[in-house]
């Protein structure tokens, strides 16, 4: 879709007043102008509701993918249709939400996770950093801050370097992402370059905001990403999810787990026709995960030896 073709659905309030009408309107130009202005509106949708902004892409960034991963935990990055829910009328809360999944979305339309790697944390351990869980300290994340996760999607937990190395906008002042919760997600400083001073940052990442009202940050140390959501969220464990891919009978591959001492120079590659390989050693073996399009629109055929599986040849079709 070209930069004039992102798709703007009419608002149509039928409560409330003329300026929180217009407010509305103000925070759905805001969410899509940051796609836009960013240079992902070839790539991503932003369709706005009466009371989100939808957010879709495919979840497959156009950047490096997986090298620099040492705790691997075995999983690849798919292409996934998702739609991220972003609120058009932000309001703050005083309850922390977390969950173990995406809290928000960057403006290529890949999801942002907290910087855990199994959605360990609780409410209880926001106030606490969770060392063994850190994806950071695990080297579960590439050099582009992100991995693939239990449903085979990729997605960030830390800063994505690299998507704000391809941003047209790139600088202090650009909107990366957006929390679900309608408030919008900066890089490691103030919108004017400044140095966020230690202790501005709230439990959650983020802070006061002049123009929405709040804002998130990433950071260098943890929780170096939004931890939590700071804003009112209705049906918050129904947001959005991706399932893992499965078999024609709906069974699916037991979760990788990531090798004791890491693995070695593992390497992601993508060959014509949409084959990917991920290859790498552990103790001195070689495995690999290596998949491409099957003849089923959706579905990948497999060919793994994977640590997780003790080194057994595994073939099989799954599908999302």
């Amino acid at each position: 879709m070209s930069r004039s073709g992102v798709m703007i659905a009419a608002a149509c309030l039928t409560v409330g007043t003329a300026t929180a009408a217009h407010a509305h309107e103000d925070h759905c130009t805001a969410v899509v102008d940051t796609v836009a202005e960013a240079g992902f509106d070839d790539s991503v949708t932003v369709t706005c509701s009466d009371s989100h902004a939808l957010i879709t892409s495919d979840t497959y960034p156009d950047h490096d993918l997986m090298t620099g991963i040492t705790g691997t935990n075995e999983q690849v990055p798919i292409p996934a249709d998702y739609a991220a829910p972003v609120i058009l009328t932000p309001v703050l809360g005083d309850t922390p939400l977390t969950r173990d999944a995406a809290l928000g979305v960057a403006v290529n339309g890949v999801p942002i996770y907290d910087y855990t790697g199994g959605g360990e944390m609780t409410q209880a351990d926001l106030a606490h950093h969770q060392a063994q869980h850190d994806t950071v300290q695990t080297g579960q994340l590439d050099v582009c801050g992100g991995h693939a996760g239990r449903g085979d999607d990729y997605h960030y937990h830390a800063s994505p370097v690299c998507m704000i190395a391809q941003m047209e906008n790139a600088g202090p002042d650009a909107i990366i992402g957006w929390g679900f919760d309608g408030f919008p997600i900066y890089g490691d400083t103030n919108p004017d370059g400044s140095v966020i001073a230690q202790g501005d940052l709230d439990v959650c990442n983020g802070q006061t905001d002049g123009t929405f009202g709040y804002r998130y940050h990433t950071s260098a140390d943890a929780p170096y990403i939004v931890q939590c959501l700071m804003g009112e969220v209705a049906d918050f464990d129904r947001l959005p999810r991706v399932s893992p891919i499965v078999t024609e009978g709906g069974g699916g591959a037991a979760p990788g787990r990531p090798p004791q001492g890491g693995v070695e120079g593992l390497v992601f590659s993508e060959g014509a026709g949409g084959q990917r390989s991920m290859d790498y050693s552990y103790k001195g073996e070689a495995y690999f995960i290596r998949y491409a399009p099957s003849e089923t629109e959706g579905c990948y055929n497999f060919e793994t030896q994977t640590v997780t599986n003790d080194g057994a040849l595994h073939t099989g079709e799954y599908c999302r």
